[in-house]
């Protein structure tokens, strides 16, 4: 079942994600800006919230593992409170979109942007209105749409060399074998550092972060 732990802090965050002493600063800022517009907007589960530096941060942060250079272009799709996007812009990460349709989060958004001084930049829209298609090295998202739906969402963006970093929870087996039965890609399955920390190894579910690429239709 569940590991007993004390809670997550920082302090437990960078012994995970290696981030200088100011990049810790501006991600504390972020995780106090977030409790505080809790209460105005549902930007995360409210369960998570006390958990925030392992079920948010690190959760976002480890994506950084798979990014090759600090300067790829990079999508966030459906970024809600800037989970995973925001957090990698303000690890210096300095190309980042975020794609959000909510009026409110994206106020939220471009206050911690403001705050933190981070390069994102916040498209307030639709997923499928935003017009800079294929320009984009990595395609992220966390808790948007299966991932059939996401791939959908994703394709008008993929530059036919664009990656895809999905973060995905208990049902990931069967959204994949759904995706595959339209999808021709390349799948790498990794085991995702926050739950691996917050799960027992005994116990047979763990997130995964999804790395897709050479994505195509069947057919195609």
């Amino acid at each position: 079942m569940f590991k007993t732990r004390a809670p997550f802090t920082k302090n437990d965050f960078v012994q995970n994600i290696s981030v200088s002493r100011e990049t810790l600063k501006n991600l504390s800022r972020y995780s106090n800006l977030v409790k505080q517009w809790q209460e105005q907007i549902n930007l995360v589960g409210p369960s998570t919230l006390t958990d925030i530096w392992c079920r948010h941060m690190l959760d976002s942060a480890q994506l950084s593992n798979f990014i090759d250079e600090k300067s790829a272009k990079i999508v966030d799709l459906g970024s809600g409170a800037g989970f995973p996007g925001l957090v990698l812009s303000i690890m210096g990460f300095s190309d980042v979109v975020l794609i959000e349709s909510n009026k409110m989060k994206c106020r939220f958004l471009n206050e911690v942007i403001c705050e933190t001084n981070c390069t994102a930049v916040v498209y307030n829209g639709r997923i499928e209105d935003y017009k800079n298609e294929g320009d984009f090295d990595y395609i992220i998202a966390r808790a948007l749409a299966p991932l059939d739906r996401l791939i959908k969402l994703s394709l008008p963006l993929n530059r036919g060399e664009s990656r895809c970093l999905f973060l995905k929870g208990r049902n990931y087996e069967q959204e994949l074998t759904q995706a595959e039965k339209k999808w021709s890609m390349d799948v790498q399955i990794h085991k995702s550092l926050s739950f691996t920390l917050t799960f027992s190894a005994e116990k047979e579910f763990h997130g995964v972060v999804l790395e897709i690429d050479k994505l195509r239709p069947k057919g195609n």
